[in-house]
Formats: structure tokens, sequence, C-alpha cells
């Protein structure tokens, strides 16, 4: 992708996993705060009746440094959270932000390739949350069947993401206003992941195809959307 490039009709693919650690560890340590906390201020507003999350079991899919993940622990103390990630680089700086906050007890990482997930967590989870995942993955069905398998009948579902711009001057523009200071490997990445994010009317697309189609779709932003709503 090329601040050339005229028209973004059709995505650009970006790898599934940063599995470079530099790049991996350049996103650790962005500050990305205000962002995150953002993404879990829209889940409690928009599912007032987690509450404290006294019983509820939390999955973060594809957790990446956990961020999101300790956030949403804190804000739901009585919850616990599980994190899902396919990179190994990604879980061991997600074990160490959960360790050095002294989370442990109630927030756990594991590895998982999506969509093959562990039976044993089939249906168990109240809350499925997900974050800057869909525009890693070239067949969005490996999440939504995710999202299906692991939530509890009735459960909430909160998946956040970027969407595509319409054309290379627009991307252009968001990638000057938003990632300005930023080191290089995390500007190239943001600017990579906006080539490759899906456009709502294609996040609803995947959904009818998922059966998942009682979901919405809420563009919350320039360059942002979310797919939110309750399980069958």
């Amino acid at each position: 992708m090329t601040p050339s490039d005229p028209t973004l009709a059709e995505r650009v693919p970006e790898p599934a996993l940063m599995e470079d650690r530099d790049q991996a560890r350049a996103y650790s340590e962005g500050d990305f705060a205000a962002a995150h906390e953002a993404i879990v201020d829209d889940v409690v507003r928009r599912h007032p009746e987690l509450g404290r999350g006294a019983g509820l079991e939390v999955v973060d899919l594809g957790c990446g440094p956990a961020d999101v993940t300790v956030r949403l622990a804190r804000r739901l103390p009585e919850a616990s959270v599980l994190g899902l990630d396919a990179g190994p680089v990604m879980l061991g700086l997600a074990r160490a932000r959960i360790d050095a906050l002294g989370l442990a007890v109630r927030v756990t990482v594991a590895e998982a390739r999506l969509p093959d997930v562990d039976e044993d967590l089939s249906g168990r989870f109240g809350l499925v949350v997900s974050n800057s995942v869909l525009h890693h993955l070239d067949d969005p069905g490996a999440l939504w069947s995710s999202v299906k398998v692991l939530g509890a009948p009735g459960g909430a579902v909160h998946v956040a993401d970027l969407c595509r711009p319409g054309d290379g001057a627009t991307l252009d523009d968001l990638v000057a206003r938003h990632a300005t200071g930023e080191p290089d490997v995390l500007v190239e990445d943001f600017r990579n992941s906006l080539a490759a994010a899906y456009r709502p009317d294609e996040v609803r697309d995947q959904l009818v195809t998922a059966g998942l189609d009682a979901l919405r779709v809420d563009v919350i932003s320039d360059r942002h959307l979310v797919v939110w709503g309750r399980l069958p």
C-alpha cells in the first residue's frame, strides 16, 4: 500500500500475526491508553447489564499484549478474563503485563489460532470481545465462528476494528491525522491496517453469512466501527 494508490475498492491484506519482536514490542509500548480505555468505556456503556461482572467469564479474542484485556478486568472487578492470541511474542508481553499489575488470579492468556479453540471453552463466555483482529483475517468467518462457539447463549458481543477508507487520499489524511509523531513501525502498521480493514457493508454481509445478523454494526469514528449485541 502506497500513498499514491487512488482507490481502496478492494482490501489489501496484511500478515495475520505480528511476529516480529521489535514490531510487537513497539505496539505493546505504544500510547494506546486513550483509545483502549474508550473501547472499555464503550463495552460497559452498550452492555450495562454486565455490572461489576459478578460470575462473568470474558474472552478477548486476539488479545495481543493484553492492554484491553487488563483494562476490562479492572472495569469488571468481579469477572474472570481469558485472552487468546496466536502469537507467542505477543503472549509473552501479555503475561508480563498481567503479572506486573498483579492480575494473574483473574486474568490469564493462552495460545489459540482462530477458529481452532479448545472445545472445553465452548459456550462458556458471557462476554466475547475483540479489538483490531478482524482486519488481519482473510477469512473473517474465523472470527465470527469463534464468537458463536465461545459465547454463552444470550451472551454479549463487542468487536471493535478499523474500517477501510474510500480511497488512498483519505487513507493518507487519516495516517497524518492520527499517527504523526509515532515510531515509523507503528505508522506503517497503521497504514497497512487501514488498507486491510473491512467496510461496514462488508462486515454486515459477514454477519449474515455467519448467522449473526442480529448483531449491529455502528461506525463510531472516522476510522473505527463496532459490532455489538447479544447472541441468540
